[in-house]
């Protein structure tokens, strides 16, 4: 049985400022589309973080839709789908029940849902954070951890599967040993987040999501996709494709990964003011962190160098700090964030509308309660 294996599309994200709405596009719905295309796999695994939000922009929408009708209707090939950290299972799963019928199984319980194809039971896990999934597991159980909440998970899991068949889980989780990047949200802290990889025994191949960097584990069983896209700098000149998965009688999984080639890519670039102005044509238009190395602050010098370079996400000089997004700038102060502003902020992008008036009060008690309770 053939599998291809994705992950952390993130649709909708914004990179510096910039929509990345043409690249991801360009590359989802284009070279991706030609793969499942050339390799006529028996089902597409699409393991989270499908949005970069929990209420996704039209727009990331509609190029979703658009992607899983020309797999499923055009190419005639399946799709497994399941809910990540940045997802909301319960937007991301409607009509789960009646699309399930032409193909696009969405697995957004974090109890799994299963399908099969063949003798192999694809095991779907939606992501759930320790609360979430003890109120999904009821009788008052209690999650401590990721770690432990999978422990809890496995028997249930593999109860899905029937005695001898091949066995394959698509799952959205940290497992320890794994190599991050800055572009993920973190799961807790603490390492809370992370989950042991033998929590993952018993299964011939666990189609992992979560972590940007393709990689393997457990001997290849357990493998990242890695996101189709470079989403912060610590991913300038990663190498990102999509993973082919071979799952022969025996259990036995062979990978392949096919490499993907953005639209723009992403790179750090340093130099002085002057060279950086005179920066050969080619690679312009890519997505650039500019380190300048002139001895002093040039004036006005990001907002010249956008003349150059459009895409700028990060600016700073050589042993500074440097600044994120195209708006900031050498000498800007970074502003000290109330808590209340944070949160506003932060509703604001997870709920794509302002906070309400009449919330700010309420949290306003609630904030102040806490910081009572640390002082």
């Amino acid at each position: 049985m053939r599998f291809l294996h994705t992950a952390d599309w993130h649709l909708g994200r914004t990179l510096g400022g910039h929509s990345l709405r043409e690249d991801q596009d360009h590359l989802l719905g284009g070279q991706f589309l030609d793969m499942v295309r050339d390799t006529a796999p028996d089902a597409v695994l699409i393991a989270g973080d499908v949005f970069d939000r929990a209420v996704p922009a039209a727009e990331a929408v509609e190029l979703l839709d658009d992607i899983l009708h020309r797999i499923i209707i055009g190419l005639r090939v399946p799709v497994v789908m399941i809910p990540g950290n940045h997802d909301e299972a319960r937007r991301l799963s409607f009509g789960a029940r009646l699309l399930a019928a032409g193909g696009l199984h969405i697995a957004d319980s974090p109890l799994g849902r299963a399908t099969t194809f063949g003798d192999v039971t694809v095991v779907g896990c939606g992501y759930a954070s320790p609360l979430m999934l003890a109120q999904k597991l009821g009788n008052g159980a209690e999650v401590a951890d990721h770690d432990a909440g999978f422990g809890l998970l496995a028997p249930l899991l593999h109860g899905l599967c029937p005695a001898g068949g091949r066995r394959l889980l698509v799952a959205h989780a940290f497992v320890a040993g794994g190599s991050e990047c800055e572009s993920e949200r973190s799961l807790s802290v603490g390492g809370t987040g992370q989950v042991g990889a033998a929590r993952f025994a018993g299964f011939d191949y666990v189609a992992l999501g979560h972590l940007h960097r393709p990689q393997t584990l457990m001997g290849g069983r357990l493998r990242y996709s890695g996101s189709p896209l470079a989403y912060s700098s610590s991913e300038a000149g990663q190498a990102k494709s999509v993973t082919l998965l071979e799952l022969e009688a025996d259990g036995t999984c062979r990978i392949e990964e096919l490499p993907l080639s953005p639209r723009r890519q992403l790179r750090l670039v340093s130099g002085s003011f002057a060279e950086l102005r005179e920066a050969p044509a080619a690679g312009r238009d890519d997505f650039v962190v500019l380190t300048l190395t002139d001895p002093r602050p040039v004036p006005e010098a990001q907002r010249r160098l956008a003349e150059v370079f459009p895409h700028i996400i990060g600016f700073g000089y050589a042993g500074q700090e440097r600044s994120a997004g195209p708006l900031s700038g050498p000498g800007v102060r970074a502003r000290a964030i109330r808590p209340i502003e944070l949160f506003a902020e932060f509703h604001a992008a997870m709920r794509d509308t302002p906070l309400p008036p009449e919330a700010r009060p309420v949290l306003a008690e609630a904030i102040a309660a806490a910081e009572a309770a640390e002082a």
